[in-house]
């Protein structure tokens, strides 16, 4: 029996997220791996640098920078799945030259080559997951890749405390986890090529055939007459043709085009603003920051494993309700309780130093089932989360506890600039994101793009043939627009049904 389409496009979208899984296991496992002895005896005297050992870390988020770089190109060029499977050999690449690694040149290398294949898929795969998806389950889709960066997170910190609780000493202790990261690449790079490729990508390839038997298979099991499928196309066609009356974009378009460059800053700020929640700072230096509260190396892995529980409880809701709840709402909401979470672990570090461990365990767990989880990495993030990782052993070595009130505040700055300046864009087909940008006010309380839309608006527009193309003007005057998330009597008339699946 023929699967329903939006089972299968979701599990299509779920095998393509594998490569974030590899990205959160990368994340997590270095944690558990750089306090083991048999890794610090292995390294050498070199390890002894401080600077050396932040640059463990910090190497792989510079490889993913580097690995973005040609995404566009290769991309474009050869299609969403050839590049995610080439992204996929060079991380198989990395993390050999990891496992295996006999110095620090060595491990250097690895976590470079892992960093460059990660950058790749990490800024695919949620491309990927767009281009095929529903628009009325484009959140849910896009989201796994959080969700499933949070299963690579929860894995890691598994796999060390199991290695360093029963294999204590060892050379097992820390290359079985850096082997173990090879293993997502495996299915990746060998059944990419399975799924189907981008309907958008074979449509402005002109491979129009394809593209509308692509999005057939997706969304009609294989009928290219279906009217969901005809619409599409024609969306299709007509954002390619407005592309090709625009011309070729350049670079310097990016900043002289006021909607280009509100589009490329607001997705900077957000960037930026992951990283100024602490996320990384708690994640890549653990065992640093729990030492100081005086937990041994694999009592802080076991904490940090159980932490890693509650960061999925708040991914699987995040993905479970993203399409109700919009997108303006969880971020606001995880910034300012991940903030408030750091206001607390300050307060009873500098109250009461070293004799407050659970209390402060217990604001940073909850920083992690808050913690904002905002879709797919960019370069510039890559490289400022470089920075910080570089960063933050001197910062809690120097300041210790006020290094938190850095995140605190960030936490309530971020919530107050996403809650003024960022537009809605829950339930809009990308087709409509040119529109959406070029007439959303800079301030948009108050208006309707700071409100949630029905998410399944879309694709009864494309299923009825009602759309319009590119255009908002309609979707502003009707009962599409739903505050707080509360569907209008309209779009309750009409049941669940096996499209709705």
């Amino acid at each position: 029996m023929a699967l329903p389409p939006k089972v299968y496009t979701w599990l299509c979208g779920l095998f393509a997220s594998l490569g974030s899984i590899i990205f959160g296991y990368d994340l997590g496992v270095i944690a558990g791996v750089l306090p083991a002895p048999d890794f610090i005896a292995t390294m050498g005297s070199r390890y002894n640098n401080p600077n050396l050992q932040g640059l463990i870390a910090s190497i792989f988020v510079l490889g993913c920078f580097f690995g973005m770089i040609p995404v566009a190109y290769l991309a474009d060029q050869f299609g969403r799945r050839i590049t995610i499977q080439v992204g996929a050999a060079v991380y198989i690449l990395g993390g050999a030259l990891q496992t295996g690694a006999r110095n620090m040149d060595f491990m250097l290398a690895g976590r470079f080559f892992a960093g460059f294949g990660v950058g790749i898929m990490s800024d695919l795969a949620p491309l990927y997951q767009a281009e095929i998806a529903h628009p009325s389950i484009r959140g849910r889709l896009t989201t796994l890749q959080q969700f499933m960066l949070g299963i690579g997170a929860f894995t890691a910190s598994w796999v060390t405390y199991g290695t360093s609780a029963g294999l204590k000493g060892t050379q097992a202790e820390w290359r079985i986890p850096l082997g173990i990261q090879i293993i997502p690449a495996i299915p990746l790079i060998s059944f990419i090529l399975m799924l189907p490729e981008s309907p958008r990508w074979l449509a402005d390839k002109g491979r129009l055939d394809e593209a509308r038997a692509t999005l057939a298979r997706l969304h009609a099991q294989g009928d290219i007459n279906d009217p969901f499928v005809t619409s599409q196309m024609e969306d299709i066609k007509a954002d390619l043709q407005r592309s090709k009356e625009i011309g070729e974009s350049s670079w310097s378009e990016l900043f002289t085009n006021f909607s280009n460059f509100r589009r490329v800053g607001l997705g900077y700020i957000l960037q930026f603003s992951v990283q100024m929640t602490g996320v990384s700072a708690i994640q890549y230096y653990s065992t640093t920051i729990f030492t100081t509260m005086g937990f041994s190396s694999t009592r802080i892995l076991l904490f940090q494993s159980i932490n890693s529980i509650i960061a999925l409880i708040g991914e699987a809701c995040c993905v479970i309700w993203i399409d109700h709840t919009g997108r303006r709402r969880p971020m606001i909401i995880g910034n300012v309780a991940s903030g408030l979470s750091f206001v607390v672990g300050a307060i009873l570090m500098a109250r009461y130093p070293g004799t407050v461990n659970k209390a402060t365990l217990l604001g940073i767990s909850s920083r992690n089932l808050f913690y904002p989880h905002k879709g797919k990495e960019h370069s510039y993030h890559e490289l400022f989360l470089m920075d910080l990782q570089l960063v933050t052993p001197k910062a809690f070595g120097g300041i210790g506890w006020k290094y938190y009130l850095v995140f605190a505040i960030c936490g309530h700055t971020n919530a107050l600039f996403i809650w003024a300046f960022y537009p809605e864009t829950t339930g809009r087909r990308l087709e409509e994101m040119d529109a959406l940008f070029d007439n959303a006010p800079i301030f948009v309380p108050g208006t309707p793009y700071a409100k949630v839309i029905d998410h399944r608006a879309a694709e009864r527009e494309l299923r009825d043939g009602t759309f319009v193309p590119g255009d908002l003007t309609e979707k502003l005057g009707s009962n599409d627009y739903v505050e707080d998330s509360k569907i209008s009597p309209t779009h309750v008339e009409r049941d669940a049904t096996k499209e709705d699946l």
